[in-house]
């Protein structure tokens, strides 16, 4: 694909750099004059806490945000990039955290909805062969005829890769690619970059895992508050060095058990019999669910993206209709008991997606605060709201955590990991009995997914019971006292964390 005119290749300079970049997103300053040089065949890895850019910069560079201030440019010359088709012109190409494709087409499809040099005759097989080239020659494995919705994510994550090379991409900018892959399906990604990388691709890598930045990045560089701090090589990382350019503070990965659960005299908080549901569209059916959840007890529930974690956690909710069996909490019957019950109750609920599952985005941060328990807050018969309990309660909780907002900010205005960390001071307020934890440390920094894992462990200590929904495999061997593997909505085993590893359980998880 020609370059815009003007534009010429050379070795030397960077592929791409970032002068100056800068965004606001009204009082809240995302980017503050960021420099960035981006090398042809590297992988480089951009780290940072919560709400430190990393995601904004790329957006901007991908012409999904535009900066306020700073330029861009392309082998030392000045380019304009308003829009994602402005970035794909100079062969720039983005794959989002969450992923962009239909799960109703097949691979071929959804890969043809996405170039833009097709003859205007659609020939079906010529893209097919086009897709089982690229598969053959980069590792991708994608078979072009198969549905969406029959892939796991590692596979459908390939599917987007392939979309970016058909499209002429050179530079590929990854969002979170692991977030919820199995550790074999890592493992075989991060085989796909190192096969791009010496084909002369470049590749940005956004993470906040160390292990998988020390596993595969040529430079890595860190943001802090906007800001770039610094750049490294790979070969000269450690996570001890990473951490501390992180964070202008000393901080701790490691997190305090006080043993193993004691399950002897306690009755169950949870109790699923025989439970089953029927899914509907892109959703999974859970088929004959047995669980039980303790005082004092984690269960973690190991699965990928699609075989009815999701289902379980709404099930317990009482988000899902359960078809077949009984649901008990606290010993009562809670089969059909509404959410808003369930959770005046005692249940807490962190979403795999706080933006759209747990928060109203133009609210501010107070406002959100209220949300899940009105009636703690009402005054005058329900006519008014005690603004300053809401305010006292939401800076001890937030205190709680070392978390920090403005109370006035509006919620679509933090990122997703600053939102993760508001939803998790809401949730653990005010000492709920069982709570429902899904992909806990999604997004979160080392520094605030060690503090949320420490509060969840915290909790159990003081005799919460807690189901922990994650596809972090380190993170549930790390918290659970048992653990629970999900394949098509049904238990594909049970563990104790401590007998088992990483691998077997991840094997589990994809069905093999």
């Amino acid at each position: 694909m020609p370059l815009p005119p003007g534009l010429v290749e050379t070795k030397i300079d960077p592929l791409f750099a970032l002068r100056g970049i800068t965004k606001r997103f009204g009082a809240v300053i995302a980017n503050d004059h960021s420099d960035l040089d981006i090398f042809r065949g590297e992988i480089h890895a951009l780290l940072g806490e919560n709400g430190a850019g990393k995601s904004t910069l790329m957006k901007i560079l991908y012409g999904f945000y535009r900066m306020d201030e700073g330029e861009i440019l392309y082998q030392g010359k000045p380019v304009q990039i308003r829009t994602p088709q402005n970035a794909l012109e100079l062969q720039i190409g983005m794959v989002f955290q969450n992923l962009n494709l239909i799960p109703a087409m097949t691979v071929a499809e959804n890969i043809t909805l996405f170039l833009r040099d097709l003859p205007a005759v659609y020939q079906p097989r010529q893209v097919s062969e086009r897709i089982r080239e690229f598969s053959r020659q980069y590792g991708l494995e994608v078979n072009p005829d198969a549905l969406v919705s029959q892939l796991s994510i590692g596979e459908q994550q390939k599917v987007e890769i392939i979309k970016l090379l058909l499209s002429n991409a050179r530079l590929l900018i990854l969002d979170e690619p692991t977030r919820v892959l199995a550790p074999h399906e890592a493992e075989s990604l991060f085989q796909v970059l190192d096969r791009l990388r010496h084909s002369n691709y470049s590749i940005i890598l956004i993470t906040h895992k160390l292990k998988d930045v020390l596993r595969c990045a040529d430079r890595i560089t860190v943001l802090r508050a906007g800001k770039v701090v610094s750049s490294i090589l790979g070969s000269e990382a450690t996570q001890e060095k990473l951490i501390s350019m992180m964070f202008d503070k000393e901080v701790t990965t490691r997190v305090i058990r006080q043993g193993q659960a004691s399950l002897a005299v306690e009755k169950p908080l949870l109790q699923l019999v025989k439970v089953s549901t029927q899914g509907e569209g892109a959703a999974a059916s859970l088929v004959g669910i047995d669980l039980e959840i303790y005082p004092g007890e984690i269960v973690g529930i190991a699965g990928v993206s699609g075989n009815g974690q999701k289902e379980l956690g709404d099930v317990v909710l009482g988000m899902e209709h359960i078809i077949q069996g009984r649901k008990l909490l606290f010993g009562r019957d809670y089969t059909r008991k509404s959410i808003g019950q369930t959770r005046k109750d005692g249940v807490s609920f962190i979403p795999e997606n706080p933006l759209s599952m747990a928060t109203v985005p133009f609210m501010t941060v107070l406002e959100n605060m209220v949300l899940t328990n009105t009636r703690r807050y009402a005054r005058a018969g329900g006519l008014k709201v005690d603004w300053q309990a809401v305010q006292q309660d939401m800076q001890k909780a937030l205190g709680r955590f070392g978390f920090s907002f403005s109370p006035y900010t509006l919620a679509k205005s933090l990122s997703g990991g600053n939102l993760q960390r508001l939803i998790i001071a809401r949730e653990l307020a005010h000492d709920p009995k069982l709570i429902i934890a899904s992909y806990l440390t999604s997004g979160l920094d080392v520094q605030s997914a060690t503090i949320a894992r420490q509060a969840l462990l915290n909790a159990r200590d003081e005799g919460a019971g807690v189901l922990l929904i994650s596809e972090d495999l380190d993170e549930l061997f790390t918290l659970s006292d048992r653990l629970i593997v999900l394949f098509d909505g049904r238990i594909a085993g049970e563990f104790n964390p401590a007998e088992t590893d990483t691998y077997t359980v991840g094997h589990l998880m994809t069905g093999s």
